[in-house]
């Protein structure tokens, strides 16, 4: 395992002795660990449009419906800790591998789950899914950082996250071609004898199952090609660190103890939480401003991550160039505009405002992890556990906004991540003013 060494992986300071990407012989294990970042980014974002979806098979509320995303990210929460238990003691490349396992076998549970034809069943494959996503992402996130020198660590996971979104290109696309269309004919319920309605959702409920099938047949091989790949030796930040002096305990009390990463952590929640519930709740919000369809909505969640992959690319570009926490800063404070834009104009210039959130997004996951990482010492194993156990955020404030929708508008209810983003933008400002600390330091 590689934590970030103490000086600022951010700045362009001074010259650095080595600024290559990619450490010497590790690139093909690089390209492996971005097709787990696009694998992951396909599960999470297949789920994002499952709100509306079941709400639409179930006929639930849209809180009902918004606990597929407590499941999914709730899992990422419980599990991301006994990941790093599996790193600390197995290494990265088995808390990957049994990250892919896992995962795959979440997603070919889809199949149980449509024969069950239960919201319920459904819930629980997607548990076991986000499980495996939580392991690996805890274990692939600093394993990127450590194949290759330090100073430039945070440039190498923002290339790597930057795969992420062709994920979700990728499985918004599923989901808009393969799984929307097919809900899009209203049913009446009431009209229905109980074997219409029976026949009806085994079909809708098909038609959810084949992309997660064809998810898990990925994700198999994927692991099948890193467990054949041998992977280089990784060099420890801290060599000479050797084990904290307190064990578990102690490295906790100092993770606790670093108000960098306490604060980073709590940015690292609002920021899944700003991104899903933006993400979950742009479907809901085309159909009220502009009475669209599923489709539409499934349409305008495609331009929006679309907007995400290209701000991506361009934010890696920009961040060797000016401090990360400044552009991470300005992004949120312009995300908090969008949010009010959006919420004072439910039109269609109200959706584009939406759709440009990912645009402030595309920065702030990678740029938070390597921020609070920093300095952490022999502590990052466990500190990368706990920027992943934030994910949370996608499972607590999509419920808030859900209650929203139904007690509101889906307009009003983008009070919620424009709460979210000046969280963020509050760590950035924070970081900008603070001096760099150590481990266990204030």
């Amino acid at each position: 395992m590689a934590g970030i060494a103490p000086a600022p992986i951010v700045d362009d300071a001074g010259p650095a002795k080595d600024t290559s990407l990619v450490g010497r012989g590790m690139l093909p294990l690089f390209i492996a660990l971005i097709g787990c970042f696009t694998a992951w980014g396909v599960a999470q974002d297949l789920t994002t449009p499952m709100v509306a979806g079941f709400k639409r098979i179930f006929e639930m509320s849209t809180f009902q419906a918004s606990l597929v995303q407590l499941a999914y990210f709730g899992a990422y929460f419980l599990l991301a800790l006994p990941a790093a238990f599996i790193n600390q003691r197995f290494g990265y490349k088995t808390g990957i591998l049994c990250g892919l396992g896992l995962a795959a076998l979440g997603a070919f549970s889809f199949y149980p789950a449509s024969k069950i034809m239960t919201y319920e069943a459904f819930l629980v494959a997607l548990f076991a899914m986000a499980a495996g996503c939580s392991i690996l992402e805890t274990s692939a996130n600093p394993y990127v950082m450590a194949l290759g020198p330090e100073p430039t660590a945070t440039r190498r996971l923002n290339l790597a996250q930057a795969f992420n979104p062709v994920g979700t290109n990728i499985g918004v696309l599923l989901a808009s071609t393969l799984i929307l269309p097919k809900l899009a004919d209203p049913v009446d319920i009431s009209s229905l004898t109980p074997a219409q309605l029976h026949a009806i959702r085994a079909g809708e409920l098909g038609a959810v199952m084949a992309p997660y099938l064809g998810l898990a047949l990925v994700l198999v091989l994927i692991a099948f090609t890193i467990a054949s790949q041998k992977a280089p030796p990784i060099v420890e930040e801290f060599p000479d660190a050797g084990p904290h002096e307190g064990g578990t305990r102690g490295l906790f009390r100092a993770l606790w103890a670093n108000r960098h990463y306490r604060y980073g952590v709590v940015a690292q929640f609002f920021n899944v939480a700003a991104q899903v519930c933006t993400w979950t709740f742009l479907i809901q919000y085309v159909q009220q401003a502009l009475g669209g369809s599923l489709a539409m909505g499934g349409f305008f969640l495609q331009l929006s991550l679309l907007v995400f992959l290209a701000s991506r690319f361009l934010m890696t570009w920009v961040i060797g160039r000016v401090r990360a926490t400044l552009v991470l800063a300005v992004l949120a404070l312009l995300a908090v505009a969008l949010c009010f834009f959006a919420m004072a104009s439910p039109n269609l210039a109200g959706v584009l405002a939406v759709v440009a959130l990912s645009f402030c997004l595309s920065l702030m996951f990678p740029t938070i992890y390597g921020v609070a990482l920093k300095g952490l010492g022999p502590a990052t194993k466990f500190g990368a556990a706990g920027l992943v156990m934030a994910i949370v955020g996608g499972a607590i404030m999509p419920l808030v906004q859900g209650a929203l929708v139904d007690g509101t508008t889906a307009a009003l209810s983008f009070i919620v991540p424009a709460a979210c983003f000046a969280v963020v933008g509050l760590y950035a400002l924070y970081d900008l003013r603070a001096r760099p600390s150590l481990a266990g330091t204030a």
